[in-house]
């Protein structure tokens, strides 16, 4: 199968060297790239701006803002059909990255002076990546479908991610969520362990034990081989 693969945080800049971000060092993304890759499948990596080296294998897509990420997305999944002959048709679309839910609404082409910045910021909604790409497979019709139909996503959360990871998957019509408690200290942001919840969209939920990431990545590998086998 063909996989694409979110990682990383995405920085919203404010001016040339100020952003908006998060600890994201997008250790699970590479993570599941990798498995990806060891079990044989095509791997597009697409990574926001994270201090780490690309799976062998793996080809990878550098990014910076959410708008960024979403536009790579689009233009993979669009790609599809023209790259069906050297690769495999799109089948699954991981979205492990931690991509920013707002921006500010003014970015500086110079660097602001103390002077020149209010003491209030403003601030803008970026574009739902999964939502956008939900409306793109309602709007498929014809051809090779140009989006994944297998659609995994993460949920960060601050306490049980089990609610949340379970609304995520209804709203965003995944096939999986995978929800962590990030404050946790051998789960949270830039841990090499995982301890995560596997939530479906019938709500069934499985609380997996502390692992290593890549072990998570390989049970994410796996849940989508199987839902491409049974159709």
């Amino acid at each position: 199968m063909r996989f694409i693969v979110t990682a990383g945080p995405t920085r919203e800049h404010l001016d040339p060297v100020r952003f908006l971000s998060n600890p994201s060092t997008g250790r699970m993304g590479f993570a599941v790239a990798r498995a990806a890759r060891a079990a044989g499948h095509d791997v597009t990596l697409i990574a926001g701006p994270v201090a780490l080296r690309t799976p062998p294998g793996v080809r990878r897509v550098d990014v910076v803002s959410a708008r960024d990420m979403l536009a790579a997305v689009l233009a993979e999944i669009g790609g599809a059909s023209d790259r069906q002959r050297v690769a495999p048709p799109l089948a699954v679309l991981v979205m492990t990255a931690a991509v920013a839910d707002w921006r500010p609404a003014r970015c500086a082409k110079t660097k602001l002076k103390k002077g020149e910045m209010s003491d209030t910021l403003k601030l803008v909604r970026n574009p739902d990546i999964l939502k956008t790409i939900n409306r793109s497979i309602r709007r498929a019709t014809t051809g090779v479908p140009p989006v994944a139909p297998i659609r995994i996503g993460f949920a960060a959360e601050t306490g049980v991610p089990d609610a949340e990871a379970a609304r995520k998957c209804r709203e965003k019509g995944l096939d999986l969520v995978v929800g962590n408690d990030v404050t946790r200290p051998d789960s949270g942001f830039g841990t090499s362990t995982n301890r995560v919840t596997l939530v479906t969209p019938d709500g069934r939920t499985q609380r997996l034990p502390l692992m290593s990431k890549l072990a998570v990545a390989r049970r994410i590998v796996a849940f989508a081989e199987r839902i491409a086998s049974n159709g």
